[in-house]
């Protein structure tokens, strides 16, 4: 497989997050030759401004230098009103524009959610696989994980401890380590 390099990126703000529990757990749990890293910056970035565009803020280029520098991402969304929150979506707007020169264009993406609801974040995973309909990215169809009542399934430090869940989470690392095999395959 070769070592590869994922950004992992969650879509919330919350200390206490299981979004953000489940890339800790991805961590652990990745691959063999691959590392995750935590992408922190999401909170320092600025409402999406066409007019900042061309002098994108500090903050804005330290998110797409690390998304151009990454071999695939791993987002962890919650959902909000049907939907991912508008951080996360924010993020997703600076880092597609320019269109034509988009870190995201044809990256490998894995998306996964937790929610303490029974839907688990499925509907804000919809809505970013429309966004990344557009940036042309790779996204991991299957398998999917959505982790619902995700109270359920982290002990009290945010440790994921549920077992079912652990091997989905491997799953869906294995799905994006391929997807980065068979991207670094069409690049050569």
């Amino acid at each position: 497989m070769g070592s590869m390099h994922v950004l992992g990126i969650s879509g919330s703000l919350r200390a206490a997050s299981h979004n953000s529990a489940l890339l800790r757990a991805a961590q652990e749990l990745a691959p063999p030759g691959m590392e995750v890293e935590i992408y922190d910056g999401i909170g320092t970035l600025p409402h999406y401004d066409q007019d900042l565009e061309a002098e994108a803020p500090e903050s804005v280029g330290t998110l797409r230098r690390k998304i151009r520098e990454s071999d695939g991402l791993l987002i962890a969304t919650p959902e909000y009103n049907y939907g991912p929150p508008g951080v996360l979506k924010n993020a997703i707007d600076w880092a597609s524009r320019p269109a034509a020169s988009s870190p995201l264009l044809h990256k490998p993406i894995a998306l996964v959610s937790a929610a303490p609801t029974n839907f688990g974040g499925v509907r804000a995973q919809l809505a970013l696989r429309q966004a990344f309909l557009w940036t042309d990215s790779d996204v991991v169809t299957k398998p999917e994980l959505i982790v619902f009542r995700s109270q359920d399934r982290f002990d009290d430090a945010g440790r994921l401890v549920d077992e079912a869940t652990r091997e989905l989470l491997g799953g869906v690392l294995e799905a994006l380590a391929a997807k980065v095999v068979a991207s670094r395959t069409v690049a050569a």
